[in-house]
C-alpha cells in the first residue's frame, strides 16, 4: 500500500499550526485541549477529537483514523498493514478459495462484456451460458456502453449466496438473445493453473497461491500425474507471491522426510516467541526428482518451501532469486469489520538463514527491488546475484546458501528480455493480443473445438495471424507499420497461439502452449534427464 502523502507530512503540519497559531488560540478551547491530551497514551485520539472540533472545515473522522492507522503500521515495515473491510474482503477472497456471484470470467471489449470462460463448479457452468457470449441485458435493464467497467460488473453480477439475476446474451451466430435465471452461490478461486504430463515421466505443476483449498487442489492434481506414469515432478512457484504458512508447511511435507525441519520462527514476544515445523507425515513424493521453479516474484511461503528442499539436499531450485520475505503476519479484525496484519516473527529455513531482505529505506524503494535489480542486470547474470560471507550458510551435504535476501537458485536461469520487448510490451498493455482473440475465437470456436486442444496444440501455425494481427493493431490506432525482430516475434506468435488456447479453451492449455518456449522450464527438463 503506497504511502499517502498528505500523512508523511502530517506531524510537521500539526507542527506548523500548533506555532503559528498558538498566540490565536491561545485561549480558545484551553481546558479542552489539556482535557483531550491528558493521557499520553491517547495522544492519536486526543489530536483527532481536536481536529474534528476545531479544524476551520469538516473532516471525516472515520477516514483520518483509517489514514493514520495504515500510516503508522507502515511505519513498522513494509507488510504491517491496515485495511478497510472492503479492502480485507477483496484481499481475503483470493486465499479463502471462493466467493459469491455467479461464476464467470470475463472482459470489456467495444463497451460490450464477453465472456471468457465460466468457471467449474460454479452457478452458471450448467445454465447453457459459455463462452464468448455477449452480456447485453441484465435484470432487463440494458448493460452495455461507456459507463460500463470492470467495478461495475463485478457489482452486479456478485452477490449473496441464493439470490438470483436475470442475464441476456448475444450469442455469435444466432439472431434472438438467449436469457439465463441464474442464482449465485459459491464460485472456486483455483490455485492451481495447470497440471500435466511434459513427457513420459515428468510431470508439472504450476501453484499460483497458497490458499486454503491449495493443498487440496495439489493432492487431486498430483493423483492424477501419477497415475499417468509422473515420476519426477517440476513444482512451479514463479510469480508465487505466498499465502498461508500451514499450507506451505502440508505441501513441503509431501516432500521430506519424517523429522526433517521445515521451517521455525522466531518473534519477541512470549506468545510468538518460536515455533518449529517438522515434517511427519509419509508424503507421496519423499524420494523421487524434484525441481522448483522460483523467480523475483516468488514470495513468502513460496520462499518456505523453496528453503526447505534446498536446505534439506532434497531437490534442485531453478531461475532467479527471490523476493525476500521473512516475516511472519497476524491478521486481527475490528468491531467495523476492518483488520490490521501485525508482523509477529521472522521465519527460518532449516539451516538457519532468515530471507528476509532489508527494508530500512522504506516501502517504496523496499517493492522497486524488482525493477532495480532488472536496471542493474542482476536478472540477466548470475555473477551479480551474491550476498555477503557474513549471509553463508551450509546444508547437511556441504552446499552453501545464502540468507538476507531471498533464495539464491541452486541453477540460475537469466530473465528472457524478449517478454519485455518495448513494443512486445506495449501490445499486451493495451491489451491488443487479448482483443483480436476475442474477435477471432468468436469466428473459429466451434471449428477449433470439434478438433480438439490437442490437434490445435500440435498443428496450429499462429505466425499466420501475426500480419492481422499486427493490421489489427493499426486500426486501434497503435504503431501502424510495426515490425517485430526475429525473437520478440518468436515470443509474440507463441504468446498468441497460447492466448487462443486459454480463450477457447482453460488456463492450462494456455501454459501447455506458452512454456514450449519457456527458458527455465527448458533448463529444467535437462536436469531432469540427468536423474533417475
Amino acid at each position: 500500500m503506497k504511502r499517502s502523502g498528505a500523512f508523511i507530512y502530517l506531524p510537521i503540519a500539526f507542527a506548523l499550526i500548533f506555532i503559528s497559531g498558538i498566540w490565536i488560540g491561545k485561549f480558545i478551547g484551553r481546558n479542552n485541549i489539556h482535557r483531550n491530551f491528558a493521557s499520553r497514551t491517547d495522544k492519536i485520539n486526543g489530536i483527532i477529537d481536536y481536529v474534528q472540533d476545531q479544524y476551520v472545515d469538516t473532516v471525516n473522522r472515520e477516514k483520518l483514523v483509517d489514514k493514520t492507522i495504515a500510516d503508522m503500521l507502515q511505519e513498522l515495515d513494509p507488510h504491517s498493514a491496515y485495511m478497510t473491510a472492503e479492502e480485507r474482503k477483496r484481499m481475503n477472497e483470493p486465499l479463502e478459495g471462493n466467493f459469491e456471484g455467479i461464476g464467470v470470467e470475463f472482459n470489456i471489449l467495444s463497451d460490450t462484456i464477453r465472456v471468457m470462460n465460466v468457471i467449474t463448479g460454479g452457478p452458471s457452468e450448467n445454465t447453457g451460458l459459455r463462452a464468448g457470449d455477449r452480456i447485453v441485458f441484465v435484470d432487463g435493464k440494458p448493460f452495455t456502453g461507456r459507463h460500463i467497467d470492470n467495478s461495475t460488473v463485478m457489482k452486479t453480477l456478485r452477490g449473496k449466496g441464493g439470490t438470483q439475476v436475470k442475464i441476456s446474451v448475444k450469442r455469435p451466430g444466432t439472431k434472438d438473445l438467449a436469457t439465463f435465471q441464474i442464482t449465485r452461490g459459491t464460485v472456486p478461486i483455483y490455485s492451481i493453473d495447470a497440471a500435466y504430463m511434459l513427457n513420459g515421466d515428468v510431470g508439472y505443476i504450476k501453484l499460483s497461491r497458497f490458499a486454503a483449498t491449495s493443498f487440496d487442489e495439489y493432492l487431486q492434481s498430483f493423483k492424477k500425474l501419477k497415475a499417468n506414469g509422473m515420476k519426477k515432478l517440476i513444482l512451479d512457484l514463479r510469480g508465487n507471491g505466498g499465502g498461508y504458512l500451514n499450507i506451505a508447511v502440508s505441501l513441503a511435507d509431501e516432500f521430506l522426510s519424517k523429522g526433517q525441519m521445515i521451517v521455525y520462527t522466531k518473534g519477541r514476544s512470549v506468545r510468538h516467541g518460536g515455533e518449529k515445523f517438522i515434517a511427519s507425515t509419509t508424503g507421496e513424493f519423499e524420494n523421487n526428482p524434484l525441481f522448483v521453479l522460483i523467480d523475483e516474484n516468488s514470495a513468502s511461503a513460496s520462499e518456505i518451501i523453496a528453503g526447505a528442499i534446498q536446505d534439506n539436499d532434497r531437490g534442485l531450485i531453478i531461475g532467479r532469486r527471490s523476493f525476500g520475505k521473512g516475516l511472519v503476519q497476524q491478521e486481527r479484525e475490528l468491531p467495523d469489520g476492518s483488520a490490521f496484519r501485525l508482523t509477529i516473527a521472522r521465519y527460518y529455513t532449516p539451516s538457519g538463514r532468515c530471507i528476509q531482505r532489508p527494508y530500512d529505506k522504506g516501502s517504496e524503494e523496499y517493492f522497486q527491488e524488482e525493477y532495480d535489480r532488472f536496471k542493474k542486470g542482476e536478472l540477466e547474470n548470475a555473477d551479480s546475484n551474491k550476498f555477503s560471507a557474513s549471509q553463508k550458510f551450509t546444508t547437511p551435504k556441504g552446499k552453501v546458501v545464502y540468507g538476507g535476501g531471498g533464495i539464491m537458485p541452486d541453477i540460475f536461469v537469466p530473465l528472457d528480455t524478449t517478454e519485455r520487448n518495448h513494443d512486445v510490451n506495449e501490445l499486451l498493455f493495451h491489451n491488443i493480443v487479448k482483443d483480436f482473440v476475442l474477435e477471432y475465437a468468436d469466428s473459429k470456436r466451434e471449428e477449433l473445438q470439434k478438433k480438439g486442444f490437442p490437434h490445435f496444440r500440435d498443428t496450429f501455425d499462429a505466425s499466420a495471424l501475426l500480419p492481422s494481427l499486427l493490421d489489427y493493431a493499426s486500426v486501434q490506432g497503435h504503431w501502424k507499420g510495426m515490425k517485430l525482430a526475429k525473437d520478440p516475434e518468436a515470443f509474440l506468435v507463441n504468446y498468441l497461439k497460447a492466448t487462443i488456447a486459454r480463450v477457447v479453451w482453460n488456463e492450462e492449455c494456455f501454459y501447455e502452449i506458452y512454456n514450449q518456449k519457456d527458458r527455465t522450464l527448458a533448463r529444467a527438463l535437462l536436469e531432469t534427464s540427468k536423474r533417475d
